[in-house]
């Protein structure tokens, strides 16, 4: 039996109620006459406090309060790609179109209480049994596990959906469907335990808040390449690692991640919009449908979940959405895929927690944040990683996590920034100097910093050359050198400065100029593959070290460059002016730079 109480409180999205004996923590509730969906977070006797997920206006006390059984879950299955969710996993489209069918001057609004399932029932997918690529097909009459793959469905033109058996789930095979269309809802499958006979669907539930099990966990070794050259060469970030983009306002935190979830070789992008001002979302839920995957030339939403919790939406759902977007990135990554999910911001998530923390009249800590804060943005990360999944055949999936966060005035120091620093291992700080400088991205690279270099590099010496993390090391160094020198500078001039270090100055704003900056709205420089990336980056190196070698020999740096000439210039547009499949100009471009060098040095003996 349902637990059954009645409102006795209500503070904005919190609501208590009386009579709740035999519920339980984290269940999912119906709340008043329209059954507004709510979780229980705390329980003192026999009253139960509620988080509400709408709107709690118009609720009195003396309503029902009804309990479910069971705790705030998502539903799994084919029909998530392309969809635009709410922060309870609502679909915004399904229900305006539900709406528009019931009130069609209303269409615009989400109604209180709708009740609209997530994934369409009466959409049909084509369900193969087993698993054609790998030659892989469960017996009739065999044993079957968790995770074990049933069969396939090909739920956009981009992605296979790999139907699984469900975690915690195991037995005989007894029926297994033929090939042929099915919906969601009807059973492909019957599996018997304990003498039981158990029907298989191709959706299922799972808790939000429940990280989802796998066989084993990897060590990320291989990039998610990008496109974005600052990050991929500087900063690089592996699939299945953990970052973040922290940021004053205006900074490009927002236009970084739309680059992130367009270009990355992520095979799945899930992209959070959590607490963020409504004319921001409305700009990705505009863009996205008419964005094409670099990769396949299909549409991007074709691998895409959009999940829109405006600043203007219950605070409640912005809480919930971390925990929603996450568990459908587990969900892809156990059928083996890449997902990369993006959280924009991680501090509205934290404020939220804030507001209800206040309403349940929890002792504050830093900045009136809960003293919970840590440990549940900590819960968010580690649900990243690359592994192996459970279940046959065997299958590597990974997901990244990178999330925005926006501290007050651009302090790092604040709660939420500090907090999230101490759990992430790729720090990508966007500076506002730099961006009011009109440098894009505005990463910062000497506050910026990768934990993976050592494990990507490996892969990028197989892949795409040997010598990767030398000119990569070589490149930050100049950088910090010339951070080092630019304070000399404002204090006794450029001309002061010796012959190397005025060169070490110029090489730095090469590489500021002709590598660091990125035009994420220019056809050819938006972006880079790994191996142009090393291209650019070593045709500037070879010249630093070359015009060293010069600079010893007693010439100005200033002569070195007018002895370049034109070739200057190209050194800084080859990002622009050279395609990615046109890759031997920039080999051309350096024997030119390399030469106008050596026959310098030749007029000098």
């Amino acid at each position: 039996m349902p637990v059954k109480g009645k409102i006795v409180r209500i503070s904005g999205p919190l609501v208590v109620a009386e009579g709740m004996q035999g519920a339980q923590m984290y269940e999912m509730v119906r709340v008043g006459r329209e059954g507004l969906i709510g979780e229980i977070t705390r329980i003192r006797g026999d009253k139960a406090y509620i988080q509400v997920y709408e709107t709690t206006s118009g609720l009195s006390p003396g309503e029902t309060v009804e309990g479910t059984g069971g705790p705030l879950s998502v539903e799994l299955g084919p029909g998530l790609l392309g969809m635009i969710y709410d922060g309870v996993q609502r679909p915004l489209p399904l229900i305006r179109d539900y709406i528009a069918e019931k009130t069609p001057h209303r269409a615009i609004f989400v109604e209180r209480g709708a009740k609209v399932p997530s994934i369409p029932r009466g959409r049909k997918f084509y369900f193969m049994p087993g698993d054609e690529a790998s030659g892989f097909k469960l017996e009739v009459g065999g044993k079957v596990g968790e995770g074990d793959v049933l069969g396939l469905v090909q739920e956009t033109s981009m992605v296979t959906h790999k139907v699984m058996v469900p975690p915690n789930f195991r037995g005989t095979l007894k029926w297994l469907a033929p090939e042929g269309d099915y919906t969601v809802e009807d059973v492909i499958a019957e599996v018997e335990r304990e003498g039981r006979v158990y029907e298989v669907k191709m959706m299922h539930k799972w808790p939000v808040r429940v990280a989802r099990p796998y066989k084993s966990k990897l060590e990320p070794t291989e990039p998610l390449i990008t496109g974005m050259r600052i990050l991929d060469t500087l900063f690089p970030m592996a699939k299945g690692g953990t970052g973040a983009i922290p940021g004053g306002f205006g900074t490009g935190k927002t236009v970084t991640l739309h680059a992130l979830a367009q270009w990355s070789a992520a095979r799945i992008v899930i992209y959070i919009g959590c607490g963020e001002r409504g004319n921001e979302m409305t700009e990705v839920l505009e863009r996205f449908p008419k964005y094409v995957d670099p990769w396949t030339g299909k549409p991007l939403m074709d691998r895409t979940i959009l999940i829109a919790n405006t600043s203007n939406m219950p605070v409640s759902a912005r809480e919930a959405s971390i925990y929603v977007g996450v568990t459908l990135a587990e969900y892809y990554r156990d059928m083996g895929y890449d997902v990369l999910l993006v959280a924009d911001s991680t501090s509205r998530w934290a404020e939220a927690l804030r507001e209800i923390s206040g309403r349940l009249e929890e002792m504050p800590a830093e900045e009136g944040y809960p003293s919970y804060l840590a440990s549940r943005i900590a819960e968010f990360y580690e649900r990243a990683g690359r592994v192996v999944a459970l279940g046959s055949p065997e299958r590597i999936g990974s997901v990244t996590l990178v999330g925005a966060v926006s501290p007050p005035g651009g302090d790092f120091s604040e709660p939420v920034t500090s907090h999230t620093m101490r759990f992430i291992r790729v720090f990508w700080a966007l500076d506002t100097k730099l961006a009011y400088s009109r440098h894009y991205p505005a990463i910062n690279w000497l506050l910026s910093y990768s934990a993976y270099a050592d494990l990507v590099s490996e892969w990028w010496h197989k892949t795409v050359d040997p010598s990767w993390r030398e000119y990569r090391d070589e490149a930050i160094n100049i950088l910090l050198k010339e951070a080092e020198l630019q304070e000399i500078v404002k204090l006794i001039g450029t001309e002061s400065l010796s012959e190397r270090d005025k060169l070490t100055l110029e090489t730095a704003r090469l590489l500021k100029d002709g590598f660091l900056k990125q035009n994420v709205y220019d056809p050819i420089d938006a972006f880079a593959t790994p191996q142009k990336q090393l291209k650019i980056l070593k045709m500037i190196i070879d010249f630093h070290r070359k015009a060293e070698e010069l600079v010893r020999h007693g010439i100005t740096v200033s002569r070195i460059r007018e002895s370049l000439g034109r070739l200057y210039v190209d050194m800084v547009k080859a990002k622009f002016t050279i395609p990615n499949d046109q890759l031997e100009k920039i080999d051309e471009r350096s024997s030119m730079v390399r030469e106008a060098l050596e026959s310098l040095k030749a007029e000098i003996a």
